[in-house]
């Protein structure tokens, strides 16, 4: 019996990147260092083909689609990472009390947020490298999602409860994405 469709993406490796496939799980090397991620899957399959990596699904259908082209994005920031990195870009607000903001370790550290005595901390997730400069917050690194978390968790270290948000604008907040400039 033959089957009706497929599901194909092919995802190129620019110059010098290295691909390399043992079993589900894809490592990528460039020179801003190696990332390596799983890609299990029953029903999807992945396979080099000359500098391609292949992946495919035998059945068709929106979630096997919709997997491949996952499992291939995946795969695209992964080659962007190690070729250019990603950066992020954050800035401090504040209006009623000047707020600190350091790097401690593997730890954030926002200092005397709305005139709190106690800091507030995050964790800095991954290879992360956070910067403070002034007002300004950069958040570099290879892998897009520990940069992205890191992100999250620093605007999230800052939510204001009990206080009108329309007032109390204080805080950390995302002001760009994308890769290194």
């Amino acid at each position: 019996m033959a089957r009706i469709g497929f599901t194909e993406e092919r995802v190129g490796t620019p110059e010098g990147v290295k691909l390399q496939l043992q079993g589900d799980e894809v490592t990528v090397s460039g020179k801003l260092g190696s990332l390596q991620r799983r890609f299990p899957h029953p029903r999807v399959s992945l396979s080099l083909t000359g500098a391609d990596l292949v992946i495919r699904s035998e059945l068709p259908g929106r979630r096997e689609k919709a997997v491949v082209g996952t499992f291939a994005a995946h795969v695209r920031n992964m080659i962007q990472g190690v070729t250019a990195g990603f950066t992020y870009r954050m800035k401090i607000v504040y209006a009623h009390f000047p707020m600190k903001a350091s790097v401690k370790g593997a730890e954030f550290v926002i200092e005397n947020f709305l005139g709190e005595r106690s800091p507030r901390r995050t964790r800095i997730v991954g290879e992360t490298k956070v910067v403070v400069q002034g007002d300004q917050v950069v958040l570099t690194g290879s892998n897009v999602e520990d940069v992205g978390q890191t992100a999250a968790n620093i605007e999230r270290a800052t939510k204001i409860r009990g206080f009108d948000p329309r007032v109390f604008q204080d805080g950390i907040y995302i002001t760009s994405k994308g890769e290194e400039a």
